[in-house]
């Protein structure tokens, strides 16, 4: 969806969740926020998205004040409310009252200059479906590595 390559990524939400949907939002921010972005200094690690009174807001993405901008800095926690179609968060809406749905944020990328901020609609994993990822990562690592050392001889 980006343009560009993602200035902030959620790895851990790939993890953690199933990916079922994806949206591409933008974001209301101030003037020192859109510099730090810009500069690479957010995080997306403990971030989730809620839904209220018909509006979208990013809850505790971490973006680190603009030192330049000294006084009109910004809070780094604020919550900051995201701009989706009045369907998308319809949809959002209806998923997330049904059990086991959630919102998180995938990353944060600039599109046509804008920061824009890529939410899914996701479903948690258990503890058993996160290991048998992760085995099934592994044996594919070892396949291609195995593959590779026979290609060298």
């Amino acid at each position: 969806m980006a343009d560009e390559k993602p200035l902030a990524s959620n790895r851990k939400a790939a993890h953690d969740y199933y990916i079922e949907d994806q949206f591409e939002a933008g974001i209301v921010l101030r003037g020192s926020e859109i510099k730090s972005i810009r500069a690479g200094k957010v995080q997306l690690r403990e971030a989730y998205v809620r839904v209220e009174a018909n509006a979208v807001w990013l809850i505790n993405a971490h973006i680190s004040p603009y030192d330049p901008a000294a006084r009109e800095n910004h809070d780094p926690l604020r919550a900051r409310k995201l701009l989706l179609h009045r369907r998308e968060i319809g949809k959002l809406l209806d998923k997330v009252k049904l059990k086991g749905y959630t919102i998180v944020p995938l990353d944060i990328h600039q599109s046509k200059g804008r920061a824009k901020v890529t939410i899914a609609l996701a479903k948690g994993k258990q503890l058993h479906d996160k290991r048998q990822a992760m085995a099934e990562r592994d044996s594919e690592r070892e396949m291609a590595r195995a593959l590779g050392q026979r290609g060298r001889r």
